[in-house]
């Protein structure tokens, strides 16, 4: 056999992708020059390693084993790169990290200069719910996870990045009425725009109504806060979104506070792992830079929403 390390990461994207074109995307390369070097590796082996129906691609049985041996193969490779440049004194290696959704608005800000510091650290971010981010932390998928609510199950260190306000939000247009400072029967008759189970936001919202002992009125649930956020602003109803996720919606006066009694709700952004867990040096060295820099991050990024009453 005389099959190279680069048929084997391009079989990888596109065992991933299940999708020529995409792969070719992902690899920035021609589909022509995706599918020659799927070709060569084919012919290393009388099984075939895809198949395609109809118009689709499937990965054999048989390709599944190669696709397994690939990973760690490259994954070893990847591996005598982090330790050669190690020895050298530069930080190399993945840093894995999952995300609550309204994350996406947060992490970037604490990751960037660390990752100009150190131009060899490959990020891995994944943006989901809350119930996927605590899934990657259960099944050790992640380094590092973001999240507001803490979970009962399992054993965790924590480190607090930043506080989080949610407060009530409707279309500008459509909140004069609403702009007394309100009580918690508000929400009663209200319509309302949830997300989807499963995220931290839904979760802050059902206990703020639990203990108000409140049945919301749900006009809606959506599964981004993108979603939301333009169902909100488009006149659909109203909801509970952190600050810092509308913070440009309120600049441009898109959005309105709504007051009321009880609001902000307020929990914080936090990054955990788990205690079991051995750290890789990429994720040790993200946390030390955390833990030195994130009061200069929120003070240079996020400070002045505390002047937002």
């Amino acid at each position: 056999m005389n099959f190279t390390l680069h048929q084997l990461r391009v079989f990888l994207v596109v065992a991933e992708m299940k999708s020529i074109t995409q792969a070719a995307r992902e690899l920035n390369m021609t589909q022509p020059a995706v599918s020659i070097q799927l070709k060569n590796l084919q012919d290393q082996f009388d099984l075939p390693l895809t198949e395609v129906i109809g118009r689709k691609l499937y990965v054999t049985d048989f390709g599944r084993e190669i696709e397994k041996i690939a990973k760690r193969v490259l994954g070893e490779v990847d591996s005598i790169k982090d330790h050669s440049l190690r020895f050298q004194g530069v930080l190399s290696g993945k840093l894995r990290i999952s995300a609550a959704s309204t994350g996406k608005y947060i992490m970037p800000y604490y990751l960037r200069n660390f990752l100009a510091e150190n131009p060899h650290v490959e990020l891995e971010m994944e943006v989901s719910n809350k119930n996927k981010v605590l899934e990657g932390l259960r099944n050790n998928l992640v380094d590092i996870a973001l999240i507001t609510v803490l979970p009962s199950d399992l054993d965790l260190y924590e480190e607090v990045l930043m506080p989080n306000r949610l407060y009530l939000f409707g279309a500008t247009e459509n909140t004069q009425m609403l702009q007394e400072d309100s009580g918690a029967d508000l929400f009663r008759d209200l319509p309302l725009i949830f997300r989807e189970e499963g995220s931290g936001t839904r979760h802050t919202m059902q206990q703020f109504f639990q203990k108000a002992n409140i049945s919301p009125r749900i006009g809606l649930s959506l599964n981004s806060i993108e979603a939301v956020k333009q169902a909100v602003i488009a006149g659909l109803g109203y909801s509970v979104l952190p600050l810092v996720s509308v913070a440009d919606e309120l600049m441009l006066n898109k959005l309105s506070i709504i007051p009321v009694k009880g609001f902000p709700l307020r929990n914080n952004w936090r990054l955990v792992w788990l205690q079991k867990k051995q750290l890789t040096a990429v994720a040790a060295a993200f946390l030390s830079y955390i833990k030195e820099h994130k009061q200069q991050i929120y003070q240079t990024h996020f400070a002045h929403l505390e002047k937002v009453h």
